[in-house]
């Protein structure tokens, strides 16, 4: 039995799944804010190791090149693919439409944040026709599968903006300052402060449906993840103190910053709908820390609804995971 392991590398997390049989049986990630030093992801390998035992074959993706904590995309790519092979025997990269490379540095541009093809690619060796829809910690991905091919516009980070196929919208990574311009409170519109006081983990902590497990990541003001405190960092986007107010009007400022999100979301995949090229009785397939946002999505668009796990196996976390998760059957498939 060939058994492959497929890893994700982020700038904020690392994702691993490992698959049997053409099936995931086992996905984790661990926190890694490259940002703050390159060390803490030589610890989260080993740490993913020893969770997820050995494999026949490693895949690699990532878009953890984009951090500050590289120049160059290309730098980061050749820097992030050392790092894993100190741990990976003989990983093999995913270089997007050019399939798995074992040089790295000769397909940097292809490797770079192409993680959300991956997936796409995974989604459609299961079904024909489908919009693939990731929400993810930090980022969305909205990816059309036409005839059991990615049909996708972009290639890159900005043809994938512009064309509708990347927001920059996540569960819990997203500054609330760019969820909106502007909130309502108190029966006014007001500004919000320019900020990083809060983050969309703040929003969806007040509302009371985030799983903690999906925040990995300190919050703004180094505080306590709890409700009241999330509250307080909330009432500061808007110059204000929590004691302002009563718990029901930031549980409803909540709301606005969660359903501007929403709206955020269901623009671009409108804007991508409207290209005309997927059949209109294809289902949403979803996956991420943010699957519910996903699936509330599609309710929006008119899509049924289908789980990226309930294709691939490995419940929730093999959604979480997804990347990885299509990293590690895509290698099966032709490794």
């Amino acid at each position: 039995m060939t058994t492959t392991i497929g890893w994700d590398i982020g700038g904020a997390h690392l994702k691993a799944a490992r698959a049997e049989n053409g099936r995931v049986v086992a996905a984790a990630q661990a926190a890694t804010p490259l940002w703050q030093g390159l060390g803490c992801l030589d610890a989260a390998f080993a740490e993913l190791t020893r969770r997820l035992g050995r494999a026949d074959v490693h895949g690699v993706t990532m878009s953890g090149e984009l951090c500050d904590a590289f120049a160059t995309r290309r730098e980061g790519v050749i820097g992030l693919s050392a790092i894993a092979a100190r741990h990976l025997p003989t990983p093999r990269f995913y270089a997007g439409a050019a399939g798995f490379v074992a040089d790295a540095a000769a397909h940097a541009l292809e490797i770079a944040s192409a993680n959300w093809r991956a997936s796409a690619e995974a989604t459609a060796l299961k079904i024909p026709d489908a919009l693939f829809l990731d929400i993810g910690s930090t980022t969305t991905d909205l990816i059309p599968i036409v005839g059991g091919r990615v049909a996708a516009v972009g290639a890159d980070d900005a043809s994938r903006l512009a064309a509708g196929e990347l927001v920059y919208a996540g569960l819990t990574r997203s500054f609330v300052m760019a969820m909106a311009a502007r909130a309502p409170f108190a029966g006014q519109w007001t500004p919000l402060m320019n900020e990083y006081f809060a983050s969309a983990a703040d929003v969806r902590r007040v509302l009371g449906d985030l799983d903690e497990a999906a925040d990995l990541m300190a919050t703004a003001d180094g505080r306590a993840k709890t409700r009241a405190a999330s509250q307080a960092r909330l009432a500061r986007m808007i110059g204000r103190e929590a004691e302002d107010a009563p718990a029901p009007a930031w549980a409803r400022l909540a709301a606005w910053f969660a359903e501007a999100q929403v709206r955020d979301i269901c623009d671009a995949a409108f804007l991508r709908l409207s290209r005309g090229d997927l059949a209109a009785n294809a289902p949403a397939v979803v996956a991420g820390a943010g699957e519910a946002i996903a699936r509330e999505v599609a309710r929006r668009l008119g899509m049924s609804c289908l789980g990226f796990s309930d294709l691939t196996g490995g419940g929730a976390e093999a959604s979480l995971c997804a990347p990885a998760a299509a990293v590690a059957l895509l290698a099966a498939n032709v490794l």
